[in-house]
């Protein structure tokens, strides 16, 4: 791989994990008033597995969003989750 295509790879993935962590569980974005509902669930049970590194450095940030809907926000979130770790099934090769 020649150096340019290295930088705009570095380029991509970093902008990529940027806007990722832009709305992590966590970041005081939420209120009382304005709580975390099923689509931020959803989005939070996605990027779950970078929220889990980050949060093994000293982030301040978790891995799931206590201001929340309850109920919507717990459906969403695991619904992302089992769709997330459900879809590696479709990477594996079957056995014959």
């Amino acid at each position: 791989m020649d150096k340019k295509k290295l930088i705009k790879l570095t380029t991509i993935i970093a902008l990529g994990l940027l806007v990722l962590t832009g709305c992590m569980p966590g970041n005081e974005s939420y209120t009382i008033a304005k709580p975390a509902g099923f689509l931020s669930g959803v989005w939070h049970g996605w990027i779950a597995p970078i929220s889990l590194v980050l949060s093994l450095f000293g982030s301040t940030k978790g891995i799931y969003e206590s201001i929340n809907t309850g109920f919507w926000y717990d459906f969403g979130y695991y619904i992302a989750i089992i769709s997330g770790f459900g879809s590696l099934s479709f990477f594996r090769k079957k056995k014959e």
